[in-house]
């Protein structure tokens, strides 16, 4: 019986020829990452846990991003970069990108691939479910608790057992109207959100490998909302060739063998499929657009390490040209790059940027904002009784603030369409 991907790559890291599901093994890691939100308890865990001379296993296999609660006066928030500030001064922590300096990158999940730290074939660990977004660069990435990276930080070294693995194909050619968001989505109600629980969710199929890398990142950072330990694609030359743009780092590409085993395997025809939304209060409460169009919005919200790349605002900047928001629109950029990119990227001659001003929106600095709710100063948290249609990851009471409020989650072509109605509206209306 051959190995999946996920196999592969962990049988790699643990020094084993062969690995099975339900097997325990030590892995080696290669990148440990931590932000603002977690990185202060790891750091607290670490040193309490190897003493007052602790050392990091490898200073150049720690990367830290703040990002989750960055333009906020509240002072916890400052207090938890200033610790990390503190930490990356005292040990000389090279792959800190400081908030409020030029090397401030924005959503530490974007900024792995734009940084070059996404590597095919290698191990990769988080102290943010959503870490499993590296998946879609043919490596293994998930995310982990504050103890368990704290004994990564100082052995360098986990203990894990081997997830079994579910595979997703998407065969034909995608519709202009639908994007990756639509595909998990479907998945999501499908399989529920304990639907694949500490397993691997690959993805294959013609669809999916003409995704752009953006694209595939998308798929990848939503398996955590079924209870998935990793979300992978194999990787291409699309992503060699992004890779090589950013890193000469060595790496290696694995493939599942045709033998591999598989808990289940589901199939769908793309060509089939319309855009959905997932409904309040879960990420798996799935519905067409169709049969929710017409609810009345209060805000819109583009952003996030799902809908926060350069392909979700070229995707809502084709359908908001010259037109008016109807509801308070928020547009976030995922990165500085992204951010950046938005004055540079063009429609018609006009930037992205000018678009989305244009149209209304507010455009926010590059952080995760108020995908996660955060303090009451964040830009467009949620408040009482508001509903709200978002490209974020997840919905559930109180996520994107109030417990209080509704959120839909849809594509960037969705809520686009939808900003410029101030009600739920499917984006084929604009094709």
């Amino acid at each position: 019986m051959g190995m999946t991907i996920t196999e592969k790559i962990l049988a790699k890291a643990s020094g084993k020829a062969k690995v099975e599901p339900g097997e325990n093994v030590w892995l080696n890691v290669d990148i440990l990452m931590t932000h603002d939100v977690c990185g202060p308890p790891t750091i607290s865990i670490w040193k309490r846990e190897f003493g007052g001379d602790a050392k990091i296993w490898d200073k150049d296999k720690l990367v830290i991003f703040p990002d989750h609660y960055i333009f906020t006066k509240n002072p916890q928030a400052n207090r938890n970069v200033e610790i990390l500030r503190e930490f990356a001064r005292q040990y000389d922590i090279e792959n800190y990108y400081d908030a409020g300096t030029d090397r401030y990158k924005g959503v530490c999940h974007i900024a792995l691939a734009e940084e070059g730290y996404n590597i095919p074939g290698t191990i990769l660990f988080g102290t943010d479910s959503h870490t499993c977004t590296s998946g879609a660069f043919g490596m293994f990435s998930t995310g982990v608790g504050n103890t368990d990276a704290a004994f990564i930080l100082g052995t360098g070294k986990i203990w894990e057992k081997i997830p079994e693995s579910m595979k997703f194909v998407f065969h034909g050619k995608l519709p202009s109207f639908l994007t990756a968001k639509d595909l998990i989505l479907r998945i999501l109600g499908d399989i529920t959100t304990d639907g694949a629980t500490y397993r691997a969710m690959e993805f294959d199929g013609e669809a999916v490998f003409s995704l752009s890398v953006d694209e595939r990142m998308t798929l990848t950072n939503m398996a955590i909302e079924a209870g998935a330990m990793n979300g992978i694609i194999a990787a291409d030359s699309v992503i060699e060739n992004y890779v090589h743009e950013r890193t000469n780092k060595p790496y290696e590409i694995f493939n599942s063998d045709n033998d591999a085993k598989y808990r289940q395997v589901y199939e769908y025809d793309v060509s089939g499929m319309e855009p959905f939304v997932a409904k309040p209060h879960s990420p798996d409460n799935l519905d067409t657009v169709r049969n929710v169009q017409g609810t009345k919005l209060t805000k819109c919200y583009i952003g996030s390490c799902t809908g926060g790349k350069l392909s979700d605002f070229v995707s809502a900047a084709k359908l908001l040209f010259g037109n008016k928001a109807a509801v308070p629109t928020f547009v976030v950029p995922a990165s500085t790059a992204v951010a950046n990119q938005l004055e540079i990227e063009t429609i018609n001659g006009i930037s992205l940027k000018e678009i989305f001003e244009n149209a209304g929106c507010v455009i926010a600095q590059s952080s995760c904002a108020a995908c996660l709710g955060g303090p009451m100063d964040t830009i467009g948290r949620a408040v009482d009784g508001e509903t709200i249609i978002s490209t974020t990851n997840r919905n559930f009471p109180g996520r994107m603030g109030s417990k209080k409020a509704a959120v839909y989650l849809a594509s960037p072509l969705t809520v686009a369409a939808s900003a410029i109605t101030g009600v739920i509206t499917d984006p084929r209306d604009f094709f």
